[in-house]
């Protein structure tokens, strides 16, 4: 029996975000986001789900902030919704939804759990949308406006900042292949906002650091790993591309202040330009303190040409899948965080997400999820090797706390650790729950497996 152990510095969290939890979307001043309109627009969420509801956290969140008590966490990782601090984007604060943010914060820490707050998880202001959105680089500055009204709001009650929530999916999912809001599917369009996400980011890190807040800040990109199929020059060249799309594209910038020149050159050849303007590299080029990864998957992967946008295909190896499709790839998790350190240097990391979709329903009041603690084990276990391999890890958060509104996918996904009713809206923890309480005492866990 092995136990995999983790050190007493280890902070232990979970996460979520506003638009998926909260609900309570027309109340208090609340203005709309892009996700309220593309979720109540025919045919782009399933069943025509909404987060009009979701788990109603915005109501609730004492009784969450009590499971997350019973649970033990250090941190919990939220996201504040940009449109209940300015419902049109700019302008006016409405100086109810800030109150909400300081009920809640106040209520963690009295809790003794330090918040660790994501200031976007997606969900843009309709009002900036309607002027281009994140294409846009007037919203940039509204952004900065925005972080630095939380800033000093907040001094003193945060000290974990996290600038943008993956903006792969805010730029290519949303913007490329369509999946999430607003829906577009423009190549150029994606790889112009992925550079002005990057830029807003530097911009913010800037304000940060001339406001003299108190605390430590940084981004949250998701990542995947791709493992060649053959050590084929070509099947390792599709492979490296892929995982460029998610890694060095969105860090190279940051922590090298330039863009991958093969993956320039691959948009290129697409005839897709990356437009920077000057003082742009300079200004994502700031140090930051920590970097949240975000992993779910990876697969095996080979060369094939004109297959998706990098001439790439996914092979099935016979993977274990999640209930969204999503092959269990523990040993990618390990690659990704030893190839990060590898190329950047040891730069503290928290996980910010890393979870399973499971779709266990309670019987006799009990969620018996047995596959989604397999999968936790086997992914703790991964990154107990990335620690014993050198890399800097500062912390854990499971995604998620609870089920809730999955984006696209609607109410039909459920990553919780806890069950939540939609209709009744009981939250019932699972046995996940009991076997994360445990890991987080204890420290370490049995691997069996």
């Amino acid at each position: 029996m092995a136990i995999v152990q983790f050190s007493k510095d280890m902070k232990w969290g979970a996460a979520t975000a506003s638009y998926q939890i909260e609900g309570a979307a027309y109340e208090d001043g609340r203005g709309l986001s892009i996700w309220d309109t593309f979720s109540h627009t025919p045919g782009k969420v399933k069943n025509g789900d909404n987060g009009d509801i979701a788990c109603d956290s915005y109501h609730r969140y004492e009784e969450d902030i009590e499971i997350l008590k019973d649970l033990g966490v250090d941190v919990y990782r939220f996201s504040v919704a940009w449109p209940r601090i300015f419902p049109n984007g700019t302008g006016e604060v409405n100086e109810k939804g800030l109150q909400f943010y300081h009920n809640f914060v106040d209520k963690l820490l009295e809790a003794g759990i330090e918040p660790m707050c994501t200031l976007y998880h997606w969900d843009l202001p309709q009002s900036l949308q309607d002027k281009g959105g994140w294409a846009n680089r007037e919203t940039i500055d509204a952004f900065v406006a925005y972080s630095e009204t939380m800033f000093k709001e907040f001094e003193g009650k945060i000290k974990h900042w996290i600038t943008l929530n993956e903006p792969w999916c805010i730029s290519f999912l949303s913007n490329y292949l369509g999946e999430h809001a607003p829906g577009n599917r423009d190549l150029q369009l994606a790889v112009d906002i992925a550079h002005n996400l990057l830029v807003a980011h530097g911009k913010t890190v800037k304000a940060f650091r001339a406001l003299g807040v108190k605390g430590e800040i940084g981004y949250a990109p998701n990542t995947t790993w791709m493992e060649p199929y053959s050590n084929k020059q070509e099947d390792i060249d599709a492979c490296r591309r892929e995982v460029a799309y998610f890694i060095e594209w969105f860090m190279d910038p940051v922590f090298k202040g330039e863009y991958p020149q093969f993956m320039v050159d691959w948009f290129k050849n697409k005839g897709v330009e990356l437009h920077v303007e000057e003082g742009d590299l300079e200004t994502i080029h700031q140090p930051i303190d920590f970097l949240g990864i975000n992993y779910y998957n990876g697969q095996v992967a080979r060369y094939k040409e004109n297959s998706g946008l990098f001439d790439s295909e996914g092979i099935d190896m016979g993977y274990e899948r999640t209930d969204i499709g999503w092959p269990v790839f523990p040993e990618g998790f390990y690659k990704v965080l030893t190839y990060i350190t590898e190329r950047y240097g040891q730069v503290p990391i928290y996980i910010t997400e890393n979870g399973s979709c499971y779709n266990d329903e309670p019987v006799n009041g009990r969620v018996k999820d047995d596959r989604r603690i397999k999968y936790l084990k086997q992914h703790l276990t991964a990154l107990s090797r990335s620690i014993e391999s050198g890399v800097n890890i500062k912390g854990y958060l499971t995604w998620s706390l609870m089920d809730n509104f999955e984006w696209a996918e609607g109410y039909s996904k459920r990553f919780g650790i806890v069950h939540v009713d939609y209709r009744t809206l009981e939250r019932t923890k699972k046995d996940s729950f009991y076997w994360f309480k445990h890991t987080i005492a204890n420290g370490f866990f049995e691997n069996e497996y």
